[in-house]
């Protein structure tokens, strides 16, 4: 982290079967860190299997994939269809809930990994359903004093359900019908600190607030332009301390809430025309990491009242720049140079292929295919587009002229030469012996041609 970026120091793709570039992907909906145990993250992404993630991103643990052609929800071990969110049990670091669009909810045990415990099926009552809606939302929120929690979930048919966090699960201890518009995303949902208050952004355009102690109407109701339509990830926060609600819009601002009256305290813009999509306010920090639709992640912090994190890296002495710290006056090395990179020390650098951060898409940076199925294709020159006469290569090929030449009759041109005037044997040439044959009678010969005619008989 610097005053002005945020790097990221490893990237993972939790999807990703194999590392390739045609490997089948899919998009992220939900990260978490366990707010117990911060060594473990719940990655939720467009599957039906959740996975957990060491803090340095190796895999630790991954839910099964339920059985399809089973009707009845409760006979399945996992989710059946896409996963839409998830969240942890806030005292307990071995639970976590998620939620997807087969109309369920399942509550796992991540103590040596990903065992299904609770299976908690929404029966939705709307006309044309068939019983079944999507999972949108899903919270999970406890006392101060631990001794009780709640359960709270949003679904796409306008309902919102609750049930006792510690069980039975099999009826929900409270149901709102027409919590917010029926076929609209309700991609915000939070508990407060203490357990006894709920607010909801909904695709209606609405923001609630909701009593657990009656949880029938809501106590507070305002209208907010909603992004849940194209982003469902747009999310609604309490404060660590509940003194305060945060929210992003569709034109890219913060709007810090009262919880009494849901009424705008404080609007700041972050990401003009662009809208601001997920949320987070850092309990030990005092922070909030905002992420927008252009992919821009920013942190906002208050000098007096923020602690660390950005405050810390704000507070340093501005870093001397270096000259190779200017991207347009170095080169990138780290992908390596191509074998046909032409490389000029005193050249124009900015009309040069290596200047380009990225190479062409679908290549890299030396021109090859970035599918390991495709052949690589040579490339293309002046010399290679079309076949030279022979008139070019006998006159400007050396020896090209042997090539159409019999190699038994071009050794057979130097025999005569070589008898009268040898090179390697000539030491010797005059005490040479001569050499003396045997002389076979008639009656070897005949018997000699019958020995060959038995052989070949």
């Amino acid at each position: 982290m610097t005053p002005t970026t945020l790097r990221a120091f490893k990237s993972v793709d939790p999807t990703a079967t194999k590392t390739s570039a045609s490997s089948e992907t899919h998009p992220i909906h939900h990260v978490d860190f366990n707010p117990v145990s911060p060594a473990t993250v719940l990655v939720i992404s467009a599957l039906p299997q959740a996975k957990l993630l060491s803090r340095d991103g190796e895999p630790v643990a991954e839910s099964v994939k339920g059985d399809m052609y089973l009707r009845d929800m409760h006979n399945t071990k996992g989710h059946i269809s896409e996963i839409t969110t998830g969240t942890w049990h806030p005292i307990n670091r071995d639970l976590c809930v998620t939620a997807g669009t087969d109309s369920t909810l399942r509550i796992w045990d991540c103590s040596t990994r990903m065992v299904q415990k609770e299976v908690i099926v929404h029966k939705s009552r709307a006309a044309g359903s068939a019983g079944r809606t999507r999972m949108t939302a899903v919270s999970w929120g406890a006392s101060p004093e631990g001794n009780s929690s709640n359960l709270i979930a949003a679904a796409l048919d306008g309902s919102l359900v609750m049930w006792s966090g510690n069980g039975p699960y099999t009826r929900p201890s409270a149901e709102i019908r027409d919590a917010h518009g029926r076929d609209t995303w309700t991609g915000g949902l939070d508990i407060s600190f203490d357990g006894r208050t709920v607010v909801t952004r909904g695709g209606d355009d609405t923001i609630k607030l909701w009593d657990t102690r009656k949880f029938k109407t809501p106590i507070s109701t305002v209208t907010h332009p909603s992004s849940t339509s194209q982003y469902p990830t747009s999310n609604i926060r309490f404060s660590p301390t509940s003194t305060a609600i945060i929210t992003g819009s569709p034109t890219g601002d913060l709007h810090i809430l009262n919880p009494a009256t849901l009424k705008p305290d404080l609007i700041t813009p972050v990401t003009p025309s662009s809208p601001l999509i997920s949320l987070l306010w850092h309990p030990k920090l005092n922070q909030i990491i905002t992420g927008s639709a252009n992919a821009e992640i920013h942190v906002l912090y208050n000098p007096s009242l923020s602690s660390r994190g950005a405050a810390t890296v704000m507070s340093r002495a501005p870093k001397r720049r270096h000259i190779d710290d200017d991207p347009n006056l170095t080169t990138d090395l780290s992908q390596g140079l191509s074998a046909d990179a032409i490389i000029a020390p005193n050249g124009n650098l900015s009309t040069s292929r290596q200047t380009h951060n990225k190479p062409l898409t679908g290549l890299t940076a030396s021109g090859r295919s970035r599918d390991p199925r495709r052949p690589h294709v040579p490339i293309i020159t002046p010399f290679a587009k079309s076949q030279p006469d022979a008139k070019h290569v006998r006159d400007n090929i050396p020896l090209s002229s042997m090539r159409d030449e019999d190699p038994r009759e071009a050794l057979l041109k130097y025999a005569e030469k070589a008898e009268k005037d040898p090179i390697f044997t000539g030491a010797w040439r005059k005490t040479q012996p001569k050499t003396i044959y045997a002389e076979l009678s008639d009656n070897e010969e005949d018997d000699s041609r019958e020995k060959k005619k038995a052989r070949q008989g």
